[in-house]
């Protein structure tokens, strides 16, 4: 028997299914969770530029600001106040590991319902802080419900969706990641000027929370998740639903109901199992990919915009609208991307972004070191600052068409179903812990590396197109549960697979 799977009878995508008014509606409802992470990214940046929140909770900021004529890159080095960014990873780290459990238990639709309860409850807090513990727990809270909802809902997104089109679907996810930072960013902007603006900012949380958990409670589970706990009728009608009422949907069914024989006869412990040779490139995929994605620099672009904007000589406004800019070409390239995933493939598209986001970095790096000069004393002039947006936006865009949509989609994906929650929660929790890491040390990087943190993530950048290039394998129109031949075929990973036939 191949590693993780079984033989189909017929060609692999012989029940891909097709496009329904249903299956469209499952997916942008699930995919809507994306919304919470995506306003969290947007929000947080621009709330720590806005001077009466700083001045409530983060004084020493304000004072720095005012003494750092002197380097343009340190203005906003303070460990206590990427601690109000960071928090949320840790939480997100710790309930991305437990929703394995929980979503195979309890299902993918009900874990995206307790995540969107939870940052709900975060959003609440935040928006009534009035002292930096409240604002912490409420970030802890945001954590655990974005840890959950990212765990479950790509996923879901896979399995819910037709192979052919998985990767347009899948893609819905990061879509509206990036709805949520570009409405956040504008938000930020038209709350900026008030004393209490920042409380709105944070508190407006709740709406993207309660559209998609309302929503949420409208869809079915997935039809895979439906059959794992053994409730084939809601399963039948489930892919019922999803493929349209003429689809001949027994041999789909049928497929699903052996992967979960075997997968039960297959019984162990998820976490051990995973680390069985024969998936081997699975949890390597699961590790180095949302790591990789962290390094490409995206998500502290995402989170300090408006401060990095600033710190390069944008004012205030500026530096918001350059933040609310960067995120309309990042939504405008991840519709790109939905367009093309599914005929051009995932490695193409990996390799075609990672290479414009590595030009884009060496680019900044140039551009700054040549404006400001190397010890970051200089003061940028107008249009450089001008050609440094320009350049993140490119770089904003190959990462909106590869990186980003596409990270979530490969470890949703690969796995075989027994330990396909598994995978995703390890997926997740490597995201969190290097966006932790990252965001935690990127103002500091930024003061000390100057210039020179664009390189360090351009070298990034580079390593990982290079590592796509080599060990990643073309799984687009493939089954979910007929994945394994692509490992086969792979010119290393069948070293590890071919031994278990």
């Amino acid at each position: 028997m191949p590693a993780g799977g079984f033989m189909v009878d017929g060609p692999v995508n012989s029940f891909s299914g097709k496009i329904t008014v249903s299956v469209v509606i499952t997916c942008i409802v699930a995919a809507s969770s994306g919304l919470i992470f995506g306003y969290d990214i947007g929000i947080s940046g621009g709330v720590t530029t806005m001077v009466p929140f700083l001045k409530k909770f983060f004084p020493s900021v304000l004072r720095k600001a005012a003494e750092a004529k002197t380097n343009i890159y340190c203005m906003y080095d303070s460990q206590v106040l990427t601690a109000f960014t960071s928090s949320l990873y840790i939480a997100g780290l710790a309930s991305s590991l437990v929703a394995s459990r929980l979503t195979a238990a309890l299902g993918r639709r009900n874990i995206m319902l307790l995540g969107g309860c939870t940052f709900l409850a975060g959003a609440a807090v935040n928006g009534g802080a009035a002292n930096i513990a409240m604002l912490i727990l409420g970030r802890i809270l945001l954590g655990f419900g974005v840890g959950f909802t990212n765990q479950a809902t790509p996923v879901y997104l896979s399995e819910v969706a037709p192979s052919k089109w998985r990767g347009a679907f899948n893609t819905g996810f990061q879509f509206f990641i990036g709805v949520g930072v570009v409405a956040a960013n504008c938000i930020n902007f038209g709350t900026a000027k008030r004393s209490w603006g920042w409380r709105l900012s944070l508190g407006l949380a709740v709406v993207p929370a309660a559209f998609m958990t309302i929503g949420a409670l409208f869809i079915s589970d997935s039809p895979s998740s439906l059959v794992e706990r053994g409730k084939m009728e809601q399963a039948r009608n489930s892919l019922q639903r999803v493929r349209g009422k003429d689809a001949d949907i027994e041999t789909e069914l049928g497929h699903l109901i052996k992967s979960s024989e075997v997968a039960k006869a297959a019984s162990g412990e998820p976490f051990v199992t995973i680390l069985e040779r024969q998936y081997r490139p699975h949890l390597v995929m699961a590790i180095a990919i949302p790591f990789f994605q962290q390094l490409t620099g995206i998500n502290i672009v995402a989170f300090y915009a408006p401060v990095l904007f600033q710190s390069v000589g944008f004012g205030s406004d500026s530096a918001l609208i350059g933040a609310i800019i960067l995120g309309v070409v990042n939504l405008g390239s991840i519709l790109v991307s939905t367009g093309v995933v599914d005929r051009f493939g995932r490695r193409f598209l990996f390799l075609v972004g990672g290479i414009t986001m590595c030009v884009c970095q060496v680019g900044v790096a140039c551009v700054l070191a040549l404006s400001t000069g190397v010890s970051g004393t200089k003061h940028i002039s107008k249009g450089y600052a001008i050609l440094v947006l320009v350049l993140m936006c490119i770089y904003a865009s190959g990462f909106g068409w590869s990186w980003g949509p596409l990270s979530w989609l490969i470890p949703s994906e690969i796995f075989p179903m027994k330990i396909r929650p598994t995978g995703q929660s390890i997926s997740v929790a490597v995201n969190f812990a290097t966006t932790f890491v990252l965001s935690q040390t990127f103002l500091t990087m930024l003061c000390h590396f100057k210039y020179g943190t664009f390189l360090f993530y351009a070298g990034w950048v580079a390593a990982m197109t290079l590592f796509v290039a080599l060990f990643l394998p073309e799984t687009k129109g493939i089954p979910l549960d007929s994945m394994y031949a692509v490992w086969e075929k792979h010119w290393y990973w069948r070293r590890f697979v071919k031994a278990q036939l």
